[in-house]
Protein backbone atom coordinates (compact mmCIF):
# COMPACT_ATOMS: atom_id res chain seq x y z
CA UNK A 1 0.00 0.00 0.00
CA UNK A 2 1.74 3.31 -1.09
CA UNK A 3 2.32 6.24 1.61
CA UNK A 4 -0.75 8.53 0.24
CA UNK A 5 -3.24 5.35 0.41
CA UNK A 6 -1.92 4.35 4.30
CA UNK A 7 -2.70 7.79 5.19
CA UNK A 8 -6.36 8.15 3.50
CA UNK A 9 -6.93 4.46 4.86
CA UNK A 10 -6.15 5.89 8.41
CA UNK A 11 -8.25 9.17 7.80
CA UNK A 12 -11.36 7.33 7.01
CA UNK A 13 -11.07 4.74 9.68
CA UNK A 14 -14.12 5.05 12.19
CA UNK A 15 -12.31 4.90 15.88
CA UNK A 16 -15.04 2.92 17.32
CA UNK A 17 -17.11 -0.11 17.31
CA UNK A 18 -19.56 -1.24 14.12
CA UNK A 19 -23.00 -0.92 16.26
CA UNK A 20 -21.74 0.62 19.12
CA UNK A 21 -23.58 3.52 21.40
CA UNK A 22 -19.87 5.55 21.03
CA UNK A 23 -20.92 5.20 17.60
CA UNK A 24 -24.10 6.71 17.55
CA UNK A 25 -23.31 9.59 19.76
CA UNK A 26 -20.57 10.67 17.39
CA UNK A 27 -22.64 10.50 14.84
CA UNK A 28 -25.19 12.39 16.55
CA UNK A 29 -23.18 14.93 18.08
CA UNK A 30 -21.48 15.74 14.49
CA UNK A 31 -24.77 16.67 13.05
CA UNK A 32 -24.42 19.86 14.96
CA UNK A 33 -21.34 21.03 13.07
CA UNK A 34 -23.06 19.73 9.02
CA UNK A 35 -22.95 23.71 8.14
CA UNK A 36 -20.40 25.55 10.48
CA UNK A 37 -17.62 22.54 9.64
CA UNK A 38 -18.51 20.54 7.12
CA UNK A 39 -15.36 18.89 6.94
CA UNK A 40 -15.71 16.99 10.16
CA UNK A 41 -19.42 15.97 9.43
CA UNK A 42 -19.14 15.04 5.89
CA UNK A 43 -15.53 13.45 6.75
CA UNK A 44 -16.78 11.15 10.10
CA UNK A 45 -19.96 10.32 7.64
CA UNK A 46 -18.21 9.26 4.76
CA UNK A 47 -15.98 6.90 7.12
CA UNK A 48 -18.93 5.64 8.58
CA UNK A 49 -20.72 4.49 5.37
CA UNK A 50 -17.58 2.84 4.41
CA UNK A 51 -17.62 0.55 7.44
CA UNK A 52 -21.03 0.44 6.98
CA UNK A 53 -21.27 -0.98 3.55
CA UNK A 54 -18.61 -3.10 4.24
CA UNK A 55 -21.32 -5.72 6.45
CA UNK A 56 -23.03 -6.16 3.53
CA UNK A 57 -20.32 -6.33 0.90
CA UNK A 58 -16.73 -6.60 0.03
CA UNK A 59 -15.80 -3.17 -1.44
CA UNK A 60 -12.22 -4.22 -2.68
CA UNK A 61 -12.15 -3.91 -6.39
CA UNK A 62 -15.95 -3.40 -6.61
CA UNK A 63 -17.16 -0.83 -8.96
CA UNK A 64 -19.43 1.65 -7.00
CA UNK A 65 -21.19 4.61 -8.19
CA UNK A 66 -22.30 7.05 -5.38
CA UNK A 67 -25.50 8.97 -5.85
CA UNK A 68 -25.48 12.57 -4.86
CA UNK A 69 -21.63 12.06 -4.59
CA UNK A 70 -20.93 15.48 -3.66
CA UNK A 71 -17.75 17.72 -2.87
CA UNK A 72 -15.61 14.11 -2.39
CA UNK A 73 -15.36 12.97 0.71
CA UNK A 74 -17.19 10.02 -0.18
CA UNK A 75 -14.71 9.38 -3.01
CA UNK A 76 -11.57 9.71 -0.57
CA UNK A 77 -13.24 7.35 1.88
CA UNK A 78 -14.20 4.66 -0.46
CA UNK A 79 -11.27 4.71 -2.32
CA UNK A 80 -9.69 4.26 0.96
CA UNK A 81 -11.77 1.25 1.19
CA UNK A 82 -10.33 -0.35 -2.30
CA UNK A 83 -13.40 0.47 -4.14
CA UNK A 84 -13.57 1.88 -7.65
CA UNK A 85 -15.87 5.31 -7.27
CA UNK A 86 -18.13 6.93 -9.45
CA UNK A 87 -19.73 9.96 -8.11
CA UNK A 88 -23.05 11.45 -9.68
CA UNK A 89 -23.81 14.89 -8.22
CA UNK A 90 -26.45 17.38 -9.95
CA UNK A 91 -25.10 19.98 -8.84
CA UNK A 92 -22.19 22.40 -9.29
CA UNK A 93 -21.92 24.25 -6.18
CA UNK A 94 -21.69 20.51 -4.21
CA UNK A 95 -19.14 19.17 -6.70
CA UNK A 96 -16.55 22.06 -6.05
CA UNK A 97 -17.51 22.84 -2.35
CA UNK A 98 -14.11 21.92 -1.40
CA UNK A 99 -12.47 23.79 -4.15
CA UNK A 100 -11.87 21.65 -6.81
CA UNK A 101 -14.69 19.04 -7.98
CA UNK A 102 -14.10 15.37 -6.11
CA UNK A 103 -12.54 12.19 -8.15
CA UNK A 104 -14.24 10.65 -10.74
CA UNK A 105 -17.08 12.11 -10.55
CA UNK A 106 -20.10 13.25 -13.01
CA UNK A 107 -22.61 15.79 -13.01
CA UNK A 108 -25.86 14.25 -13.58
CA UNK A 109 -29.21 13.37 -11.55
CA UNK A 110 -29.95 10.17 -9.36
CA UNK A 111 -33.53 10.05 -11.36
CA UNK A 112 -31.93 9.64 -14.85
CA UNK A 113 -28.15 8.29 -14.24
CA UNK A 114 -25.84 8.56 -17.53
CA UNK A 115 -25.16 4.50 -17.00
CA UNK A 116 -25.18 1.34 -18.76
CA UNK A 117 -27.90 -0.59 -17.13
CA UNK A 118 -26.16 -3.24 -15.21
CA UNK A 119 -22.83 -1.66 -15.45
CA UNK A 120 -22.15 -1.29 -11.43
CA UNK A 121 -21.73 -3.55 -8.54
CA UNK A 122 -23.06 -1.54 -5.78
CA UNK A 123 -25.21 1.64 -6.34
CA UNK A 124 -25.02 3.84 -3.00
CA UNK A 125 -26.71 6.89 -1.87
CA UNK A 126 -26.91 8.75 1.36
CA UNK A 127 -28.89 11.10 2.31
CA UNK A 128 -30.23 12.49 -1.16
CA UNK A 129 -33.60 9.96 -1.52
CA UNK A 130 -35.65 13.30 0.49
CA UNK A 131 -33.77 15.96 -2.24
CA UNK A 132 -35.38 14.76 -5.41
CA UNK A 133 -39.64 15.07 -6.11
CA UNK A 134 -39.93 11.52 -7.40
CA UNK A 135 -37.97 8.94 -5.35
CA UNK A 136 -39.28 5.87 -7.04
CA UNK A 137 -37.75 6.81 -9.96
CA UNK A 138 -34.60 7.32 -8.30
CA UNK A 139 -34.77 3.56 -6.74
CA UNK A 140 -35.66 2.11 -10.53
CA UNK A 141 -32.58 3.68 -11.73
CA UNK A 142 -30.45 2.69 -9.28
CA UNK A 143 -31.95 -0.90 -9.80
CA UNK A 144 -31.47 -0.47 -13.86
CA UNK A 145 -27.39 0.36 -13.27
CA UNK A 146 -26.58 -2.63 -10.73
CA UNK A 147 -25.50 -6.11 -12.02
CA UNK A 148 -27.39 -9.13 -11.18
CA UNK A 149 -26.23 -9.84 -7.64
CA UNK A 150 -24.91 -6.73 -6.90
CA UNK A 151 -26.01 -4.12 -3.83
CA UNK A 152 -28.27 -0.88 -3.77
CA UNK A 153 -27.87 0.63 -0.61
CA UNK A 154 -30.11 3.74 0.25
CA UNK A 155 -30.38 5.91 3.15
CA UNK A 156 -32.55 9.10 3.45
CA UNK A 157 -33.70 11.12 6.17
CA UNK A 158 -37.83 10.38 6.62
CA UNK A 159 -39.82 13.53 6.68
CA UNK A 160 -41.53 12.65 10.22
CA UNK A 161 -37.75 12.08 11.69
CA UNK A 162 -36.63 14.62 14.14
CA UNK A 163 -33.89 16.06 11.37
CA UNK A 164 -36.69 15.60 8.99
CA UNK A 165 -37.20 19.51 7.88
CA UNK A 166 -33.31 19.82 8.18
CA UNK A 167 -32.06 23.33 9.23
CA UNK A 168 -35.94 24.33 9.50
CA UNK A 169 -36.35 20.87 12.19
CA UNK A 170 -38.79 21.12 14.31
CA UNK A 171 -40.92 23.12 12.76
CA UNK A 172 -41.88 21.01 9.75
CA UNK A 173 -44.16 19.18 11.94
CA UNK A 174 -46.54 22.22 11.60
CA UNK A 175 -45.51 21.98 7.42
CA UNK A 176 -42.49 22.09 5.09
CA UNK A 177 -43.73 25.32 3.73
CA UNK A 178 -44.55 27.14 6.73
CA UNK A 179 -41.14 26.22 8.19
CA UNK A 180 -39.30 26.99 5.49
CA UNK A 181 -40.87 30.48 5.04
CA UNK A 182 -40.30 30.86 9.39
CA UNK A 183 -36.49 30.28 8.65
CA UNK A 184 -36.28 32.55 5.96
CA UNK A 185 -37.98 35.22 7.82
CA UNK A 186 -35.68 35.00 10.95
CA UNK A 187 -32.32 34.46 8.61
CA UNK A 188 -32.77 36.53 5.14
CA UNK A 189 -32.52 33.80 3.27
CA UNK A 190 -34.27 30.55 1.64
CA UNK A 191 -33.25 27.55 3.53
CA UNK A 192 -30.27 25.96 1.57
CA UNK A 193 -32.81 22.28 2.07
CA UNK A 194 -36.39 24.45 0.86
CA UNK A 195 -39.67 22.23 0.76
CA UNK A 196 -40.86 21.66 -2.71
CA UNK A 197 -37.68 22.92 -4.11
CA UNK A 198 -34.71 21.09 -3.05
CA UNK A 199 -36.38 19.10 -0.13
CA UNK A 200 -39.55 16.96 -0.22
CA UNK A 201 -41.65 14.74 2.05
CA UNK A 202 -40.27 10.93 1.83
CA UNK A 203 -41.36 8.50 3.87
CA UNK A 204 -40.33 4.96 4.85
CA UNK A 205 -43.98 3.64 3.81
CA UNK A 206 -43.92 4.83 0.77
CA UNK A 207 -40.21 3.77 -0.45
CA UNK A 208 -40.99 0.13 1.66
CA UNK A 209 -44.02 0.17 -1.11
CA UNK A 210 -41.93 1.01 -4.12
CA UNK A 211 -39.53 -1.99 -3.23
CA UNK A 212 -42.42 -4.06 -2.62
CA UNK A 213 -43.36 -3.62 -5.77
CA UNK A 214 -39.80 -4.48 -7.20
CA UNK A 215 -39.62 -7.70 -5.06
CA UNK A 216 -42.77 -8.87 -6.54
CA UNK A 217 -41.72 -8.97 -9.83
CA UNK A 218 -38.66 -9.78 -8.77
CA UNK A 219 -36.14 -7.13 -9.73
CA UNK A 220 -34.72 -6.89 -5.87
CA UNK A 221 -35.13 -8.52 -2.34
CA UNK A 222 -34.49 -6.80 0.79
CA UNK A 223 -31.76 -7.95 2.82
CA UNK A 224 -31.50 -4.89 5.40
CA UNK A 225 -33.91 -2.59 6.88
CA UNK A 226 -32.65 -0.30 9.55
CA UNK A 227 -32.14 2.61 11.34
CA UNK A 228 -28.51 4.25 10.36
CA UNK A 229 -27.41 5.63 13.44
CA UNK A 230 -28.58 3.97 15.98
CA UNK A 231 -26.83 1.21 17.84
CA UNK A 232 -27.91 -2.49 16.89
CA UNK A 233 -30.13 -3.01 19.80
CA UNK A 234 -32.27 -0.49 19.12
CA UNK A 235 -32.93 -1.79 15.32
CA UNK A 236 -36.39 -2.97 16.65
CA UNK A 237 -37.35 0.57 15.95
CA UNK A 238 -38.19 -0.25 11.80
CA UNK A 239 -40.37 -3.35 12.94
CA UNK A 240 -43.08 -1.22 13.84
CA UNK A 241 -44.72 0.83 10.89
CA UNK A 242 -45.51 4.56 12.20
CA UNK A 243 -43.08 4.60 15.39
CA UNK A 244 -40.33 3.75 12.75
CA UNK A 245 -41.21 6.78 10.94
CA UNK A 246 -40.34 9.50 13.93
CA UNK A 247 -37.60 6.90 15.92
CA UNK A 248 -35.53 6.04 13.10
CA UNK A 249 -33.45 9.16 12.36
CA UNK A 250 -32.14 8.10 9.15
CA UNK A 251 -33.60 5.12 7.48
CA UNK A 252 -31.64 2.64 5.56
CA UNK A 253 -33.10 -0.06 2.88
CA UNK A 254 -30.23 -2.65 1.63
CA UNK A 255 -31.38 -4.77 -1.69
CA UNK A 256 -29.60 -7.58 -3.44
CA UNK A 257 -30.19 -7.35 -7.21
CA UNK A 258 -32.45 -10.00 -8.57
Amino acid sequence: MSAGRADATRRYTPQYAPGSLRRSVALFSAFRSEQTDPDRFYGLLAADSVAELARWRRLDGALLVDIGGGPGYFADAFASGGARYVGIEPDVGELTARGVAGRNCLRGSGTAIPLESASVDIAFSSNVLEHVSSPEQMLDEMIRITRASGLIYLSWTPWLSPWGGHETSPWHYLGGRSAADRYAARHGHRPKNDFGKTLFACSIARMRRAVAARERVGDVRVVGLLPRYHPSWARWVMRLPGVREVLSWNAVIVLERG
